[in-house]
This record gives C-alpha cells, structure tokens and sequence, in this order.
C-alpha cells in the first residue's frame, strides 16, 4: 500500500477558483469519532393525492369500478364508462341492484338491437388509458346477471376502437341464477398504452354488471401495486411510510374522511368514498391492510395517520370521541392482533396471519391548534399506551420553538415555502434544545410556488441543502419525508411532486433524484465536520456520514453549492485509513436552475458521475447550482462503485 494512503486523507475537489471563493472541509472520521443517526431519518410520505393511489400506484385499471362515484340516488353519472354503440343501441341505467349492501349500485345494461352487426355495451377508459402490452396478461373479475339467457364478451380494445388487443371466450349467461362471479385472464396481442375496457353483447338483451376489476397479472412482488413506481419507492430505501394522507384523512368534512374500517375486507365489499379534499372518488381498492404490506414490501416501518374527530369543517366534541377513540383501538389491533382476536382474525382472513410491524402512529394531520384536538388528542394518547405502551405517538403540535403542554414521543413539523428559504432552513434545529422530550418528525417539506415550477433543478438544491441540515441535527430530528409523492399528469393537484406517470411511463423529478443521495443515511453515523476558509462563501452546505456496513465502510460528503459561482472545495479527512485512490461522485445539476424533467425528456436532469482523476489529487469542481456526493471506500475495498452510485 503506498504511503499516501496511510496519511491523513486530502483530496481536493477543484482547483481554487477565482475572487478567493474557496474553502476547506475538515472531517474527523476515526471509530470512535461520530454520532449515530436514526435508523428511520428517512422515509416517504403516501397521500392519495394527484391520483396517487387510485390510476396510480395501485395497479386496478378500472375507473369507478362499482359505480358507486355517481352517488347511492338513480339515475347517476357513471363516468368514466362510456356506451359502445349508439342510442338505438343501447341503454345504459344504474339501478340499486347490487348483490353488495355496502355498495348497492350495479349498472343495466339493455341490448336494444337483435343480431346486432356490431358488439354494443358498455367501455371503461380506465384513468386516462389503460396500459395494455402485447404478451402481458390481465385478470378480469366482474359480477354479472342477465334478465334471460344471454352472452357477453370481454375485450381490451385501443383508444379509438379500431383494434381489438385481446378478447375471452364468449360467456353464458343463465338468466335463473341471479348474480355470478366471472373471473377470465386475457393475454394482450397488442399494444395500446390508452387502451379501453368493454363488456359487450350482440343480442337483444338485459344484463346487469357489477364490481369490475382488471388488473396486471404481474405487480410489485404480487401483491397489487403497479411495478413501475413500486420500484422507483424501493430504490429510496425508504425507512418508513406515513400513510394515507394528509388532508385527504381528516376530509373536508368528517363525513368523507378515510376511515380504515371501510377499507378493508374482500374489494368488492369496500363502499369507497369521496375524497372531498381533493376532489375525486377512491374505491378504497388500496385500503388499510395494502398500506400495512407496501411497508412490509419495502421493509420500511409504517406511520399510520388517522382521523381524530376533526376535519377541515366540522369537528367532535371531548364528550362524543369515545366511538372514534375505539375505532383507532380496532385498527391497533386489526395490524398488531393475534389471528384469534376479531380483527386480527379479519387480517388473517385477508392472507397475513401474522402480525404487521406498526411501531407509529399519528394522531390527525395540521389540526393543532383546533378546537378539540388538544383534548380529543390526549383521549387517544392514553387509550393507546394503555393498550399498546410501545406505540409511539406523533403530535400534530410544533415542538421545535416551544415545549408542548401534552406528552409525545414525536411532534409533526411541515414546510412548504421558496427555494431561498429552504435553503436558509438547513439551519432550522441546529438551536432545538437537546434535553429529553419528542423528537421532531418532517413529515411534509417541499419548495414550492414559482420557484418549484413542476420540479425545478433550484427546488430540489434548496431541499438537499434542508436536507443535510437535518442530517446534521439528526440527534433531535428522527424523521423526514418529502410531499406529495406521485403525481399523474393528467390529475396535477398540487404541484411540484416527486414521482410523475402516466397509464404507462414515469420518471422521478429533480426532488426525487435528491433523496436518493440520502438513502444510506439512516443508521450511519455523523462524523464531525467543520468549514474554513473564504468568509465570502456562505451559499455551501455540507455533511459527513460514515456508512453503517461495518464491513466494507465508506465516508459519504454531500455539498450543496445554492450559489451562482464554482466554489473550491478542499476535503481534509482525518484519522483512519481510506482510500482516496478508488473515490467515486455524483452531482446532480444542469444549465438552467428552472430546467425539469419531463416524459420528452426524463433525464434532463439527473445525477451523473464524474471521473475521479489521480490519487489525491481530484480534478474536481463544486459548479454553481450543483449538488455532489462524493463516496471515499476503507482500504480494504476494491471496488471504484458504490451502492450509493450504483444505480444513479
């Protein structure tokens, strides 16, 4: 091993540039030396939000699936379903038929043609297209009766109807045994990634359908979610998931609030609500037990938000909690129950029979400071830890700029703002007091307004810079995660997001990018850092981690330069022995700080590694507007790659 190596470690990231902006990172990087941050600093943050769940992760790509978005009064609006025919066709009437008391609406359709020359029905677009692949297969499950004996077929058909992708045998339908459960699994001999749907008949007759659901045979690890995004969530190494939401738990009004009762249990039973928040319908297809295994999918620990008596509008008095106090208990014991109790048996039922690992919950969303939450918030603090003394709670009160008057283990802290006072923000928790009590949860953060566009470049450097902060003070921030999390193009609701698609495509904003610089930070440690140099540089924010694999360790550096000059950087390591020669980076930056990505362009700006030249050495710039991470391996290692550039 050369002598070089066996020193205090420099390696010096620029050349210094010019007007004087240069300064030096000292790291202290010896065993004994560090902090140990949480194993749960970062996660992620699902709300149904934007179609997040519904025409988005949750891989059902049927659209209003029991009828039910037009109301429980008929006649009601059934769109998207649209008629395959014409008028004289075909008629098309909802009728409280259901075989389903929770969901009552079934849709009648009545052929109106004999021997027609063409098929007439019913089509469902899905949520803007379905995505049908030529060789994929699709199970179809759908409920059907008919007035007399008759036939239907079922068929995937291209956006304009001209192509039939695939098509079932035909189906008999005896008119004397009232409601049938059909199930089928086409094979896709085309391609139309805006497909359609469509249950059809060719002969004068009444059916009747009922609860239809087609979905890809193959999803994320087959348990129902679209593949696609599943992935995009599992290359964060998220450490948690706070699930459903958001405003869309608390609703507008309670009456439309996500409860969890309604959202499990066989699909065809859920009743689905409205998300008034938002403003669109939810089959509640990924429901209260598909968020508990997703956590379990990605290993990540879930973060259950639930509703407390309080909406956007309407709220419950102390004295009437009791019977939500009792449902938040239920659902305790519906993931952490024995398959002997009642709702453990009800998860059993549902194929887990073992209990889920729920450690969090979180008692609301942003309804401090309301009327009855502070009261109806300690009812439920104490219900639970009699019942359930190592659930951690989360308060929706700040406790970072004053001590809370009612006891938790975490409080929740949310930040929406400009690029500029994010960036300012990496500050925010150096100053928190450190004695014992909750510990910050950043449940929600994001730039937002002009500065954020759809996902700007400038957005997501002010988030990496929030981001080292709180790595920096991760002794009294526990959790983070960003918000929202999926977007589909066709449904912008809030804007920027992390994770963009369509019925087909996807792609990961600049944002997203940033948290994948972060993904092995949870567990590791914190090493001691400090800047010297140029008092004139204050747009550069940096941290030191050592990795937890404690046998292959590397010291990650992460440097956000927010400013519009390059910024010379020297690295100074101190202590054990790394190996400068087989140093690695990356640096997420572009031409423009407005630049986005975007389906024509995806790539527009995403991290890129760069050359790492000589020993110690390193032709390297910090550019304006640029963030980098930079992966020094222990000697013992002899690979230039790491897991934290692997798969940039």
């Amino acid at each position: 091993m050369e002598l070089l190596l066996l020193l205090p470690l420099v390696i010096f990231l620029s050349i210094y540039c010019a007007h004087g902006r240069s300064i030096t990172m000292h790291v202290l990087s010896d065993e004994g030396d560090g902090t140990p941050i949480p194993s749960t600093l970062f996660g992620i943050f699902f709300e149904e939000i934007n179609h997040a769940g519904n025409g988005g992760l949750w891989s059902e790509l049927v659209s209003n699936r029991g009828f039910e978005a037009g109301g429980q009064n008929t006649p009601s609006n059934i769109a998207p379903w649209t008629p395959v025919g014409s008028s004289s066709d075909v008629l098309l009437a909802t009728e409280r038929a259901s075989p389903f008391a929770r969901n009552p609406i079934a849709l009648r359709v009545e052929v109106l043609c004999d021997s027609c020359q063409a098929p007439v029905g019913v089509a469902n677009p899905g949520y803007w297209g379905m995505d049908v692949r030529a060789g994929d297969e699709y199970k179809i499950i759908f409920w059907l009766k008919a007035a007399t004996s008759s036939s239907v077929v079922v068929s995937f058909v291209s956006s304009d109807s001209s192509v039939t992708l695939a098509q079932s045998d035909t189906i008999n339908v005896d008119g004397t045994k009232g409601w049938t459960k059909q199930e089928i699994v086409l094979k896709a001999q085309a391609t139309d990634h805006y497909a359609q749907l469509t249950i059809t008949s060719k002969e004068k007759t009444v059916f009747w359908i009922d609860q239809v659901s087609a979905m890809p045979v193959e999803t994320y690890k087959g348990h129902g979610f679209r593949k696609d995004l599943a992935l995009m969530l599992e290359e964060l190494k998220p450490r948690f998931i706070r699930f459903p939401g958001g405003c869309y738990v608390e609703g507008e009004r309670l009456q439309n609030a996500w409860r969890w009762r309604a959202s499990v249990g066989p699909w065809e039973e859920r009743p689905g609500h409205l998300g008034d928040v938002w403003g669109y319908w939810s089959d509640d297809g990924i429901g209260y037990f598909e968020f508990l295994q997703l956590a379990e999918d990605l290993d990540a620990l879930p973060i259950w938000v639930f509703n407390n008596g309080v909406s956007h509008t309407d709220e419950v008095a102390t004295s009437l909690i009791g019977p939500f106090v009792q449902e938040a208990l239920d659902g305790l014991e519906f993931a952490l129950g024995s398959s002997s109790s009642k709702y453990g048996a009800l998860r059993a039922k549902m194929g887990h029979p073992e209990p889920f690992n729920l450690k969090y919950v979180a008692i609301g969303n942003e309804d401090c400071g309301k009327q009855y939450y502070r009261d109806n918030y300690l009812q439920f603090y104490y219900a639970i830890k009699k019942y359930y003394p190592d659930i951690s709670i989360v308060t929706n009160c700040d406790g970072s700029y004053r001590q809370l008057d009612h006891p938790a283990d975490l409080y929740d802290f949310h930040i929406y703002t400009s690029a500029s006072n994010l960036f300012n923000m990496n500050h925010q928790f150096d100053k928190i007091s450190r004695n014992d009590g909750p510990k910050a949860f950043v449940s929600e953060y994001a730039v937002t307004g002009n500065d954020a566009g759809r996902g700007s470049l400038l957005a997501a450097l002010a988030e990496a810079a929030f981001l080292i902060g709180i790595e920096r003070n991760s002794d009294v921030v526990h959790m983070t995660s960003y918000a929202p999390l999926f977007v589909n193009n066709n449904d912008r609701r809030w804007n920027p997001d992390s994770i963009v698609y369509d019925s087909w495509q996807s792609y990961g904003t600049p944002s997203y990018w940033v948290q994948k610089f972060f993904k092995l930070s949870s567990g590791a440690t914190l090493l001691p850092s400090n800047i010297t140099g140029s008092t004139n540089v204050n747009s550069v924010v940096t941290s030191a981690i050592r990795s937890s694999d404690t046998n292959d360790p590397s010291i990650i550096v992460k440097a956000v330069n927010f400013g519009n000059k390059a910024v010379g950087l020297k690295l100074n390591i101190d202590g054990s022995f790394w190996n400068s020669a087989n140093s690695t980076a990356v640096i997420l930056t572009s031409n423009n700080v407005m630049d986005e990505n975007s389906f024509s362009n995806p790539t527009k700006v995403v991290p890129k590694t760069v050359t790492m030249s000589g020993k110690n050495q390193m032709g390297i710039t910090l550019p304006a507007y640029s963030f980098m991470a930079i992966t020094v391996p222990s000697l013992g290692s002899n690979s230039r790659d790491s897991e934290l550039h692997s798969d940039m």
